[in-house]
Formats: structure tokens, sequence, C-alpha cells
């Protein structure tokens, strides 16, 4: 018999319409219920884009769409889209209504298109997936839809020092944009033209377009966007590397950037390695030097930081944070929990990589999608000092009643407003720093 799930940290499947909004002028047409559109909005908060949140264009299924068939409601939705919304794609995603009834989405896409406009289906019934898969529904969709209309002017592999970096889920991650612009800056900084696809720092669909010309793929994720990346190798041969979580800090980014680097001079990029060198080492003494300044800081305070650390975040900031708190903070990871609903075909091998945090301690992880189940774990632990919670807003007040500090980074995160910030990378690891340590210093009178 299901049960019910406590603080869901992610949504069903067509919360990728978040993909979408990501994309700059491209638009997301819920093929839905009134209802869900509402859900994402609440769900995500602050986070319309172009043509998100209550903008979004809806069929909004009702009970005459579920006994006649939605088709031609959706028809005009779409005609109506292209009166009012200056696009340069949009994009259906059905929900679970228009799964159930049927309506077959590709065959009015295919009128549109006939049309030469720019129109992609997607079927995201809520029954499907969760919106982690989703999102890779939703890449592929435009890659075989749209960026497939155009291959025959884009010469497969052809930019050899171009890649497409497959990482943060936009809005999923609230860090996204910055993240995303963090990896692009480093990227170039040993020589490669990081393709991001999503948010300011990308080209919209004209960078879209260019995909079959990157020469692989870099997938910073322990899972999510995996089919992505599968996708690209099989259709245009790009082969892909794969780090499974998002470095933060020194330690992780160097060694993020190196895996990355030697992966592209095996696939004929042509990397000014002594340049790229230097900009490793350069960062990486910039790093430093912030971490120096932090020893006066660290000695006065240093029993009224927290020393212990409990997550509630999905499986690629689980890790992540892990590392970067244990070996760069000196604050020991304690119980974490992956709650991004991950299939479990997966857990063995994040299993794997959080064993590779250190071989002194055990960091015991729970795989846990009901976050209501994973608060009653930390509920019954007790460890000696003082402790800190980084999750949602929802986990606030489990971290007022242990006495712990709160660090808001995953969503759904009402109790902050994140807009460029990031946690990638070396600057992303000083940020870190700055929240957990602003976050205790805040409880000083």
């Amino acid at each position: 018999m299901a049960g019910l799930i406590e603080q869901e940290r992610y949504t069903c499947a067509i919360g990728a319409l978040q993909s979408v909004v990501a994309i700059p002028k491209a638009v997301p047409i819920l093929h839905a219920g009134p209802g869900c559109g509402n859900m994402i909005m609440g769900f995500f908060e602050r986070s319309t884009g172009y043509a998100g949140g209550n903008t979004s264009p809806c069929t909004n299924f009702s009970e005459s769409e579920v006994i006649f068939g939605g088709i031609d409601r959706l028809r005009q939705i779409v005609k109506n889209t292209y009166k009012v919304l200056d696009t340069d794609i949009q994009v259906i995603l059905s929900g679970c209504t228009a799964g159930i009834v049927g309506d077959d989405i590709e065959s009015l896409v295919d009128e549109f298109r006939a049309e030469g406009k720019n129109i992609v289906a997607v079927e995201t019934p809520g029954f499907k997936c969760n919106n982690f898969e989703a999102h890779s529904l939703v890449v592929n969709a435009i890659i075989d839809q749209y960026v497939a209309l155009f291959e025959e002017e884009q010469p497969y592999r052809s930019d050899k020092n171009a890649i497409i970096l497959l990482s943060s889920i936009p809005y999923q991650d609230p860090f996204w944009k910055g993240n995303l612009a963090e990896y692009k800056r480093l990227l170039h900084g040993i020589g490669l033209d990081a393709k991001v696809l999503f948010g300011p720092k990308s080209d919209g669909v004209e960078e879209w377009k260019r995909i079959p010309r990157a020469n692989f793929t870099a997938l910073v994720s322990p899972w999510y966007g995996e089919p992505i990346a599968e996708h690209l190798e099989e259709k245009y041969g790009q082969p892909f590397v794969h780090f499974p979580h998002i470095p933060i800090g020194a330690n992780e980014t160097e060694r993020f950037l190196r895996t990355v680097l030697a992966f592209a001079e095996k696939q004929g990029a042509e990397i000014d390695r002594i340049a790229a060198e230097r900009f490793i080492r350069r960062e990486t003494e910039a790093y430093y030097e912030e971490i120096d300044n932090l020893a006066t800081f660290l000695l006065e305070f240093r029993y009224g930081l927290p020393n212990h650390a409990h997550i509630f975040h999905d499986a690629g900031y689980v890790l992540g944070l892990s590392k970067f708190l244990l070996h760069e903070t000196g604050i020991v990871p304690k119980e974490q929990f992956v709650v991004d609903g991950i299939p479990e075909r997966y857990h063995d091998g994040i299993r794997r990589e959080l064993a590779k945090t250190s071989d002194k301690k055990n960091i015991p992880l729970f795989f846990e999608p009901d976050a209501g189940k994973a608060q009653d774990v930390v509920r019954s632990l007790h460890h000696n000092g003082r402790g800190i919670i980084i999750g949602s807003g929802w986990d606030r007040e489990l971290a007022e009643e242990k006495e712990y500090d709160f660090l808001s980074a995953s969503a759904p995160s009402p109790y902050r407003l994140v807009l460029t910030s990031h946690y990638a990378g070396y600057s992303g690891g000083l940020r870190v720093i700055e929240d957990i340590y602003n976050t205790s210093l805040a409880t000083y009178r």
C-alpha cells in the first residue's frame, strides 16, 4: 500500500517546465490541468523567467477535454501564444490527464512545424517520473525535434575546444545560474569553450543549434543528466567525461579541471597546457590566500562554530558538500540524506563515491525521498558539539529543535533569495564558508 511522502524535495515530471523556462526566449506550454502549473510555481517560487510561473500558457484541462480530447484547445493555445509572445522556441509538456486520454501532441507539433514554427513536444505526465529525470526528457526532445533540423549546417565535432556542459538542473538547484557561469569561467580558463545551454550566459537557441559541433560532453552529476550525455554520444559521436558531484573548494575543483583537461587532450582539443596549469595555480593560490585570512577568526571562535553537519539535498550536493566540509573546513559530515528520489540503480555508485571521502571516517548515507522520515532520524541522534543542518526551508524548524545552526541551500527555499550566488568552484567554496560562519555569527548577541 502506498503512503504519503512528507516534504517532498522534488516535483513530478511536469516540473521540467523549468528547464524550458531557463532557455532564453523559450516558452513552455502546459497541456494539463490548471493545478499543475500552480504546483510548480508554488514549489520553485521566484522562477518565472521569460514565460514561466503564472505566465506559462496552459490548456487548463477540464472534464470536457477528458471526454472529447484536448487537441483542439491545445491548437488554439499554441496559435494564440505565437500571436502575443515573441518566442524562439515553444515546448509543449503534457500532464497526467493528457497522458491518460492519449492526446496526440506529436501530430499537432508536426502541423506547426510544417508552417516553419520552432516547436517541440514532450510527454511529461506526473506518473512517468520525477523532474530530475524529466529534465533529460526535455533536453533530448529539443535535440531530436529542433537541433536535428540544423544538423547539416553543423559538422559533427568540428569545434575541438567546444564542450557541452551538463550539470545543475535549472531552478531545482537554487544556485544553477551562478554555478553555470562559474563552470563556464573555469573551463574557459583552461582553454575550453563550455556551452551551458541554459541561463543568461548561454546564446539561447543559437547555442542549441551548435550542439553537434561540440567535441565532447562534460557531465557534472552523480546521475541526473546521464541520459543526455549518452544520447549525444550515440547521436553525434560525442564522448563524455563524468565527474560525479559538484566540485566545491580547491581540492575538488582542481581535480575536476584536471580530469576535464586530460580528457580534452585525448579528444584532440588544442590546449596550451602551460597556460592551463598557470590558470589552475593562480586560482588555487587566490583561494588559499582567503583561507589563510580565516586563521585569526577560526582561532577566536573555535568553540562557537559548528563541528558537524547533516545535509538534506540531492546526491550531487551531498557528495560535494561532504567532501568539502571534511577536508577544507574541518566540519565533520555525520548522517547525510539524499532526498532527490534517485533511482535505486545509482545507489551503490553514490555510496562508493561518498566512501572515498575518507578512509578514516564512515559517513552514514540515507536515500530517503520522504524528508519527514529523514528528519525523524536526525531527531533521534545525539552528537557532541555544535551542529549545522544544510537543507531546504523545511528544515529550519528541525534545526531550531536541535539547537543547530541552519543554512538554506536547497529547494524549496522560502527563507533565502538566490540570484547569481554559486557553490561550485573555488569561489563557490569560499561562499559556502561565508554562509556557514555568517549563520553562526548571527546567533551571537
